[in-house]
């Protein structure tokens, strides 16, 4: 989907992590990476560390060039 860091696609798929951590992953079609930042994003929310999660899904997003 993306082209590469910076890309309109990117862009939309970190947006779309800041709001759930892991669906700009899925969006990008990285569905491994994407369930473990849901899931340890939510595992941490109970212990106030969430945000870091959340931040790292948006970040990896934003970032992630393909290897095509």
């Amino acid at each position: 989907m993306a082209a590469g860091r910076g890309s309109a696609g990117n862009v939309i798929a970190a947006l779309c992590s800041f709001f759930v951590p892991g669906l700009g992953q899925l969006l990008q079609g990285r569905l491994l990476r994407a369930i473990i930042q849901f899931v340890l994003a939510g595992a941490l929310w109970f212990v106030l560390l969430g945000w870091l999660i959340h931040l790292w899904s948006v970040l990896d997003a934003a970032t992630w060039k393909s290897s095509d």
